[in-house]
């Protein structure tokens, strides 16, 4: 029953295309055009944090290659669920982007894990409101580029979306951990410990 309504919400939403759109979904969906955003992230970061980004930048990369290993090794290669672009009973009927389909194995979606990881591990660090709501925008829309290419389910997306969210709270929380326990406990950076609490008082 809940695969039959997966299926259906994925024809309709999949149906809604144009050649405009088939252009801009699947730069939203590269790996690559994201880089700037990541810098300019970490450039926030850095500003906030001063010397701790060396701690931060280790945290999202592990964060990111967690939710990815993940994604593949404890979901797609467990449950076997056939990318809509690969399953015979929808062939005709998905609408793809330049023949490009991806792995045979759909849930969970990577990019939503990746995306969604990256997003809320990133809003627990900056702590604005306009970051929290852009980059929550940022990760779904990457999430839903994989409905509108025709190589996931919107089932493959939420879970996909929940195991980032799950991911990146995780690090967020070791980061914090690690942060209070050891970084400004050594002296490389006590004078940022020491401004902060100049600045508290």
């Amino acid at each position: 029953m809940m695969e039959q309504l997966d299926q259906n919400l994925f024809l309709f939403l999949n149906s809604i295309n144009s050649p405009w759109w088939d252009k801009f979904m699947a730069l939203v969906s590269a790996i690559l055009i994201w880089v700037p955003l990541y810098v300019f992230v970490l450039v926030l970061l850095a500003i906030k944090y001063k010397r701790t980004i060396l701690i931060i930048i280790p945290v999202v990369i592990l964060a990111i290659t967690a939710s990815d290993q993940l994604s593949v090794h404890a979901f797609k290669e467990v449950f076997h669920r056939l990318r809509p672009c690969h399953e015979p009973a929808m062939a005709g009927l998905v609408h793809t982007v330049n023949d490009k389909c991806g792995g045979l194995y759909g849930f969970v979606s990577s990019h939503a894990s990746n995306s969604f990881t990256f997003a809320v591990l990133s809003l627990g660090l900056v702590r604005k409101k306009w970051y929290t709501i852009f980059i929550l925008f940022w990760a779904a829309l990457v999430a839903y580029s994989r409905v509108y290419l025709g190589v996931h389910y919107p089932g493959d997306i939420i879970g996909g979306a929940i195991l980032g969210l799950l991911v990146g709270y995780a690090f967020l929380m070791l980061f914090r951990l690690f942060d209070e326990k050891m970084v400004y406990n050594s002296n490389f950076f006590r004078p940022e410990r020491e401004k902060d609490v100049n600045n508290r008082q």
